[in-house]
C-alpha cells in the first residue's frame, strides 16, 4: 500500500515516548486497525477484517498482499482515466464495458466510507451515541486524543501556529490564479447551492453539529428543513410552490408575504427579500439564481404530472415532483458536475441498477471532514462579471436586484463564461473570504482533526514525507516547516489548500481521493437509488422517470427560461477570456454601497 520507507517512518511513531499522554497518540495501528490504549504505557491494535495482522496491523495476509501488489497506484489510475481518449471513446460506446468500469468506480469509492458511521467529535471510540445522534456530523477518523504531547499526536510543535498567520502566509490570494480546467462560476455557484442542503453547521452548538435533519440529497434547500417552513413555501394547489411574477417571469415569493425567516441585512428592501428553502440564500445572487431555476422546475414538473394524472391531489403531486427533482439533481451531479471535476475520459453514468447486485447500504451520514474538505473558497474570483458590468464583493453580496434586473438567462450566460479560481496550490483565497478560511482552521482544531497525512493513509494514499513533496515547490514548503515543524503535523484544511495540484487540474490528489468516496456514497446511497424506489411508478410513471433519465444542466435551464436559451456550462468555453482588470464601482445596479463585505461574511461564515 505504501513504500517500505513510508511504512517504516510511520511505524517509528509507535515507539516515540508519549510521556503523560494516550499511548494511541502516535497512531500506531495501520491499515484501518483500531487502537485501544491499555494503561499508561501500552496499546492494542484490533486488526479484525483489515486484511492485516501483527502488533500494528502491518503484516498483510496472502490475498491482501496479492491484491496490493497488483493494484496500481491512485495517481496511475488517475493518469489512465485522464489520458488515452481514443480508448475511452471505445469503452464509452460499449455498454457492458462502460457499465463494468462505472460499477468499479462506484464500489471502490463507496467501500472507503464506513456504513454505519463509527465516530463523532465527542467520542474517539465506537458508541451508540456516535451511531444514533443525527445532530452530529459523523467522523471518518476519531479525534486526536486530548492528552497527547502535541496537537497532532506526537509530531510537530507543542502549539499549532496562529490561524491568522497560516491564512495570511499560505492561503490568502496574492493574484487571482484561474483554474486550468477552466471551471466556470456556474459550477462554483452550483456547488455552493447543492451542498448547502446537507452542510448546515449548527454554530450555536459548535462545528461538530449539524442543523440538517437528513444527511444527504433531500432538496431541503429548496423545500425547507422543517415541515413548517415547507408548508409556508407551498401553494397547496396542484403540488406547486409559491411564487411571484416579475416582468412575465417566475421568481421566489417575498419573505414577509409568506412569513418565512430569511437572513437579510436591514438595507435590503422588503420587495427584494425573496423566500426560499435555505434561509441564507439571499447572500449571493448565484445562489438565488439556482433557487429560482429549481423553483420553476418544481412547478413545471407538477404541470407535467397534473396532465398525466389529473386525478392526483396536491399532496401526491408535490411529493412525486420532489422525488423527481432529487433524481434530476443526482443525475446532473454525477454525469456533469463530478464528470467535470474528475477530468476522466470515461463517461460517468447515473444508473442505480449497477449496484443492485452489490453489497451496498442505502443510507448516508455527512462527515465533518467532508464538510471541511468542501470549503472551496478559492473558486471565487476577485469580482463578478455580468454582461457589461463588473461587481465587487461589496456590490454583489445580498444584491438580489441582480437576479431580477438581469434575469436568469443573462446570469446563466455570464456565470458560464467567467472562469473560477484554482482550489489547490495555495494562496488563492480571496481577501474577502480569508476570514472564512480562518474560521475553517479554528473549527478543525476545535474538533481535533487528525493530520493531512493521517487522512491520506486512511484513504489509501502514501503519506507525504517532506514539505516540498506536499507543495511541489520550495517557498511555501519553507513556510509550512516554520509553522508546523513536521510534515506529519500539517492540518487537514491548510494541507488540502496548499497541496500541489494534479497536472492541469483544479485540485490536488487528496481532495479528489477523499472527496469522491464521500460524494458517490452520498449520492448513490440516496433512497431513490434503492431497488425499492428506483422504478417508474415511484416517479409517476414513464413520464416522470424520463424526466430524471434525460436530465442535464442545459435542459434544466432551457426548460425554465423564456426566449433564447443561454449556454449553461460548468466549463468556460474555449476562446472566452472573462477575467477583466477594472471594476465599475459606479454601477447603478449595486444597491449595496454601505455594506462591509468582510463583516457580512463574518456574520454568515457558518453558512458559506
Amino acid at each position: 500500500m505504501y513504500t517500505t520507507l513510508s511504512v517504516l517512518l510511520i511505524l517509528s511513531l509507535s515507539f516515540l515516548a508519549c510521556e503523560g499522554g494516550d499511548t494511541c497518540c502516535s497512531q500506531p495501528c495501520q491499515n484501518r486497525g483500531v487502537c485501544t490504549a491499555i494503561g499508561q504505557d501500552s496499546y492494542e491494535c484490533d486488526c479484525t477484517r483489515t486484511g492485516y495482522y501483527g502488533q500494528n496491523c502491518t503484516t498483510p495476509e496472502f490475498f491482501t498482499w496479492l491484491k496490493v501488489s497488483l493494484k496500481p497506484k491512485l495517481n496511475t489510475v488517475h493518469f489512465i482515466m485522464t489520458h488515452f481518449k481514443a480508448v475511452w471513446n471505445i469503452v464509452n460506446n460499449i455498454s457492458f464495458l462502460r457499465n463494468s468500469v462505472m460499477r468499479y468506480v462506484l464500489t471502490s469509492r463507496a467501500d472507503l466510507i464506513d456504513s454505519p458511521p463509527t465516530y463523532n467529535s465527542a467520542y474517539g471510540y465506537k458508541s451508540w451515541e456516535a451511531y444514533s445522534n443525527l445532530s452530529y456530523f459523523t467522523r471518518t477518523l476519531p479525534p486526536v486524543p486530548k492528552d497527547c504531547p502535541t496537537p497532532m499526536g506526537v509530531r510537530g510543535k507543542k502549539e499549532l501556529p496562529d490561524v491568522k498567520v497560516v491564512a495570511e502566509k499560505l492561503l490568502m490570494r496574492r493574484k487571482f490564479i484561474p483554474d486550468p480546467q477552466r471551471t466556470s462560476l456556474m459550477f462554483a455557484f452550483f456547488a455552493q447551492h447543492f451542498t448547502h442542503q446537507f452542510f448546515k453547521t449548527d454554530m450555536k452548538r459548535g462545528p461538530a453539529f449539524t442543523k440538517a435533519k437528513n444527511h444527504g440529497v433531500d432538496l431541503s434547500h429548496i423545500y425547507g428543513e422543517e415541515l413548517e417552513r415547507q408548508h409556508k413555501l407551498r401553494l397547496f394547489k396542484d403540488g406547486k410552490l409559491k411564487y411571484q411574477v416579475l416582468d412575465g417571469e417566475v421568481y421566489p415569493p417575498i419573505a414577509s408575504e409568506v412569513q418565512v425567516d430569511m437572513h437579510y441585512p436591514p438595507h435590503v428592501p422588503e420587495s427584494r427579500r425573496f423566500a426560499v428553502g435555505h434561509e441564507a440564500f439571499g447572500l449571493v445572487p448565484g445562489l438565488m439564481m439556482f433557487a429560482t431555476i429549481w423553483l420553476r422546475e418544481h412547478n413545471r414538473v407538477c404541470d407535467v404530472l397534473k396532465q398525466e394524472h389529473p386525478d392526483w391531489d396536491d399532496e401526491r403531486l408535490f411529493q412525486t415532483a420532489r422525488l423527481i427533482l432529487i433524481g434530476e439533481t443526482i443525475k446532473i451531479v454525477i454525469e456533469e458536475y463530478v464528470q467535470h471535476l474528475s477530468g476522466y475520459h470515461l463517461k460517468l453514468k447515473f444508473d442505480p441498477e449497477l449496484l443492485f447486485n452489490q453489497r451496498f447500504q442505502y443510507q448516508n451520514r455527512i462527515s465533518a471532514e467532508f464538510n471541511t474538505l468542501y470549503h472551496w473558497h478559492p473558486l471565487m474570483p476577485d469580482n463578478f462579471h455580468i454582461q457589461d458590468e463588473v461587481y465587487n464583493y461589496k456590490q454583489f453580496l445580498y444584491n438580489t436586484s441582480i437576479v431580477t434586473d438581469y434575469g436568469i438567462n443573462n446570469l446563466v450566460e455570464s456565470f458560464s463564461k467567467q472562469i473560477a479560481g484554482r482550489v489547490a496550490g495555495g494562496r488563492n483565497v480571496p481577501l474577502a473570504l480569508v476570514m472564512v478560511a480562518t474560521k475553517s482552521l479554528e473549527n478543525g482544531r476545535q474538533m481535533r482533526f487528525q493530520s493531512l497525512n493521517s487522512y491520506r493513509m486512511r484513504f489509501n494514499m502514501k503519506p507525504y514525507t517532506s514539505f516540498e513533496e506536499l507543495t511541489g515547490e520550495k517557498e511555501m514548503a519553507a513556510e509550512l516547516e516554520e509553522l508546523y515543524g513536521h510534515v506529519d503535523a500539517v492540518e487537514l484544511y491548510s494541507g488540502l489548500l496548499v497541496e500541489k495540484p494534479r497536472t492541469n487540474a483544479i485540485f490536488g490528489e487528496t481532495i479528489v481521493e477523499m472527496g469522491a468516496p464521500y460524494s458517490l456514497k452520498g449520492l448513490m446511497g440516496n433512497p431513490i437509488c434503492s431497488p425499492e424506489y428506483w422504478k417508474p411508478s415511484t416517479f409517476g410513471g414513464k413520464v416522470g422517470f424520463d424526466i430524471i433519465n434525460t436530465a442535464t444542466l442545459q435542459k434544466l435551464v432551457c426548460n425554465n427560461v423564456k426566449g433564447p436559451c443561454p449556454i449553461a456550462s460548468f466549463l468556460v468555453p474555449d476562446g472566452v477570456d472573462s477575467v477583466a482588470t477594472t471594476i465599475n464601482a459606479s454601477t447603478s445596479h449595486s444597491g449595496s454601497k454601505d455594506m462591509n463585505p468582510t463583516l457580512l461574511l463574518k456574520e454568515r461564515a457558518s453558512e458559506l
